[in-house]
């Protein structure tokens, strides 16, 4: 599958499908990471969340797939994380989400490894 650039305002619509997902399944603590004006980006946007559970994880992760091809109408490029549900990334290219359960999303701090990002705390 070749990898599918998605102009700016997309990955706002992709942003906010994935923000839906989310809260479809009561996903905690969402924040969206703006990465664009950082050098060392990978990507234009994190949407980080938390689970309280595998199952619940990975329901999450699932709704925000669903939510996305409704919307957006694209699979992600890659995904991981679903052998142990602690921690799933949905790779969109220019957007990224990770559904974490509260242990995992603690350990690896995206927060403050991408301090320097804009950081938008998404109202449950």
């Amino acid at each position: 599958m070749a990898k599918k650039k998605i102009v700016a305002d997309e990955s706002v619509i992709l942003t906010d499908a994935i923000i839906a997902g989310m809260q479809e399944l009561k996903a905690k603590n969402i924040v969206v990471l703006n990465l664009k004006k950082l050098e060392s980006s990978i990507t234009d946007f994190f949407v980080i969340c938390t689970g309280d559970s595998t199952t619940q994880v990975e329901a999450i992760a699932n709704a925000v797939r669903i939510e996305v091809q409704k919307i957006v109408g694209e699979p992600p490029y890659h995904e991981e994380g679903f052998r142990n549900s602690e921690w799933i990334l949905l790779d969109y290219i220019n957007v990224v989400a990770h559904i974490f359960q509260p242990q995992q999303r603690t350990f690896y701090n995206l927060e403050k490894l991408w301090a320097d990002a804009e950081l938008r705390e998404i109202a449950a």
